[in-house]
């Protein structure tokens, strides 16, 4: 090797020489810290694979990875696929994830504006909570999502994902109505779309923290 070499040369007197510009690069980068590299969702992607890691894997049709854009400032985090993203492959495609669109159009988004994906990638039976030992297997993936993206925001849809994020117990009605710090990014906390079916009296909350993230997102005029 190149460095070997010229500790050779040193040791037996010798203090100068020509080099190629290659040889100077190399030199120049001894002792330098290894650039971070930046995954895209791709990368992500393609590591995830046909994923196996869990026991979600024996009874999913299709992984949701994600949906969205790719630099989008808002980061959209649910807890799980249900039937309809199971059979589709994409996220919040059933009525939950309707209810999500008419939220996102709202507050003067689009989906197609936004990032959309989930804490886990498959379908738990029955649309179960996803057990701590799968989400801990999966979490590195939206982990890695987030870390992609780079949001300025990111909006967590229930329990499993608010507390996930948060790595807390707190009750959901607890953690909304403000803002948290995750790795630097503002997190709000909110109701899932799929309780807001079922408890239609609680979309006056939810629109109350929307207003709140519309006060803070950098539109642009």
């Amino acid at each position: 090797m190149l460095k070997h070499t010229l500790q050779d040369l040193a040791g037996k007197g010798h203090r100068g020489f020509d080099c190629s510009d290659s040889s100077l690069e190399k030199l120049a980068g001894w002792g330098a810290q290894p650039q971070q590299i930046c995954e895209t969702l791709q990368d992500i992607r393609l590591d995830l694979g046909d994923c196996q890691r869990c026991r979600l894997a024996e009874d999913r049709k299709n992984i949701v990875f994600g949906a969205g854009s790719p630099s989008a400032k808002l980061v959209f985090v649910g807890e799980g696929p249900g039937f309809e993203e199971d059979q589709q492959g994409e996220p919040f495609v059933g009525p939950a994830g309707q209810l999500l669109t008419k939220i996102i159009e709202a507050i003067h988004l689009r989906r197609e504006q936004v990032y959309i994906c989930n804490i886990v990638k498959c379908r738990p039976p029955r649309n179960r909570n996803p057990q701590p030992d799968e989400i801990k297997t999966c979490f590195q993936f939206l982990d890695r999502q987030i870390a992609a993206i780079r949001p300025d925001f990111i909006c967590a849809l229930g329990s499993v994902a608010a507390q996930t994020l948060l790595n807390t117990a707190v009750p959901i009605s607890r953690l909304r109505w403000r803002f948290h710090d995750y790795k630097d990014l503002k997190l709000l906390p909110t109701y899932h779309p799929a309780y807001l079916l079922r408890n239609p009296e609680k979309k006056r909350d939810v629109w109350q923290d929307m207003k709140m993230l519309m006060k803070e997102y950098p539109y642009e005029t």
